[in-house]
């Protein structure tokens, strides 16, 4: 891959030190969500999981300068605890259209009393002023993940 070509296609697995219920409820439960999301140094004050099918799913990370990012997104299928499906769209037009959007499949596999979870991220839309967090989609997958190896040691 050159290094001016941006990834449309991301999975990255991950094996947690932690049951396969309490990593699904990492994911689900806003409150153990706001943690964790988000590369490091960015905080999340609002953090909004409506757990259903065409349920919503908001977060504002927040940088360490104060700069406002919303994602949102739609869960598409559920299925507790071992799959997640959901959008996440962010860097929204004047119209409230977002101008980057995946579409997310986590799998949660039980490994004794661990969990190997699966991400798999599938850019849906990418505008052109997206191409830099685009860029940046795996390294910020890569810091979020292991601020939650870090929450579940805890």
């Amino acid at each position: 891959m050159s290094h001016n070509s941006t990834p449309q296609e991301l999975v990255i697995t991950r094996l947690f030190n932690a049951p396969r219920a309490l990593v699904f409820r990492a994911w689900t439960d806003p409150r153990h969500l706001a943690q964790w999301w988000g590369p490091h140094g960015f905080t999340n004050p609002v953090c909004e999981v409506d757990l259903r099918p065409g349920g919503t799913i908001r977060i504002d990370m927040t940088d360490p300068t104060g700069i406002v990012y919303p994602m949102i997104g739609v869960f598409r299928e559920i299925v507790e605890p071992e799959r997640l499906v959901f959008t996440s769209g962010a860097f929204m037009d004047d119209d409230g259209v977002p101008q980057l959007e995946a579409l997310n499949t986590v799998t949660f596999v039980e490994i004794g009393n661990q969990t190997e979870l699966t991400l798999h991220a599938v850019v849906l839309r990418a505008g052109p002023m997206t191409l830099e967090a685009l860029a940046g989609m795996e390294a910020g997958w890569t810091q979020s993940l292991e601020k939650l190896t870090n929450l579940l040691a805890g």
